[in-house]
């Protein structure tokens, strides 16, 4: 058995971070990845294009060069993985941590592989793991999908696209373009305000020429192996249809949190409780970091904002060494 000063659960971005600072500071870590290096990256779409300039998408002051100002996955894929290899970075991957437990302040971290101790625990696990179901009829068949990758798969199909979000806007806008029949079916009255500026006009003008049809105030009431039905203002629509993409957001794994100790509040935000001067949660010695923070609030923290999470936490933890 392995043990360390800190266990960093999650190879994203921001569970990198908390690495690097780890190893400036001298303490002994170990980063755990279920997967490959920034596994919910590696797993975003295709042709995704960060909203955030490569400058803000940045750890430790190491430059990130991209074609444009706003870098694409493959760019961020490729920073961050020369990150991890050229500082030589302790990091174990598609190693899955599957449970958690602290006695006489040690934590035990028992993973599909391996168990370690450590002093400290660093849960930087992000919220792209598990998506906002529908709870609808027909949502287990094959034909439903929610998360996207790759357009050419919808060529020639009839394509239903649920929500309002950038990722259902760039699913629809890609898919369309490849020669999808394209239906957006949106929640709330508008496509969603927080879609990249250079995105919105498109996916309105293509909506106002009747290329891609959108039905507002809408809501899905029963998939079918050939059809979908949904609800709008106007009564019942049943539509004919071959593929789903039900890209309606992700949520943190909430229940992990649970089993750590760590408090939610009693709001439907489920807001984790820590110290934002050290990010440390309830647990003494378990720090939270990145987009985790937020709860349901998934569009609170991003790589940009949570980048200063890493030196917080690591600081805190030197800090009780000595």
């Amino acid at each position: 058995m392995q043990d360390f000063d800190v266990i960093i659960i999650g190879g994203g971005p921001i569970g990198i971070a908390c690495g690097l600072e780890a190893k400036k500071k001298g303490l002994s870590y170990l980063i755990i990845e279920k997967g490959p290096i920034v596994n919910s990256l590696f797993n975003y779409p295709i042709n995704m294009q960060f909203f955030s300039s490569s400058e803000k998408l940045e750890i430790d002051e190491i430059p990130f060069i991209s074609k444009e100002s706003k870098p694409k996955r493959n760019e961020a894929l490729e920073y961050y993985r020369r990150i991890v290899s050229s500082n030589q970075l302790n990091i174990q991957l598609f190693e899955k941590v599957e449970k958690v437990y602290k006695q006489d302040d040690i934590f035990t971290t028992v993973t599909s592989k391996s168990t370690y101790t450590s002093a400290n625990i660093i849960v930087a696990t992000g919220f792209y793991d598990l998506p906002n179901t529908l709870k609808v009829v027909g949502e287990d068949l094959p034909k439903v999908a929610h998360y996207y990758k790759d357009p050419h798969f919808y060529a020639s199909q009839k394509l239903a696209v649920i929500g309002a979000s950038n990722s259902a806007v760039d699913a629809a806008l890609e898919c369309y373009r490849k020669g999808a029949e394209v239906t957006l079916i949106i929640r709330g009255p508008e496509v969603g305000q927080r879609v990249k500026y250079w995105v919105r006009p498109d996916i309105i003008n293509r909506i106002n020429e009747g290329s891609i049809k959108a039905y507002y105030n809408a809501t899905v009431k029963e998939i079918r192996d050939t059809k979908i039905e949904i609800q709008t203002p106007e009564g019942k629509i049943t539509l004919e249809n071959d593929f789903v993409l039900a890209l309606t957001g992700y949520m943190p794994n909430f229940e992990f949190l649970r089993k750590l100790g760590v408090q939610l509040s009693y709001d439907d935000k489920l807001l984790p409780n820590y110290n934002p001067d050290s990010m440390e949660s309830n647990v003494k010695g378990l720090y939270l970091a990145g987009v985790i923070c937020g709860g349901m609030e998934t569009h609170k923290w991003f790589i940009e904002n949570s980048r200063i999470h890493a030196p917080l936490i690591i600081e805190s933890i030197v800090s009780s060494k000595n």
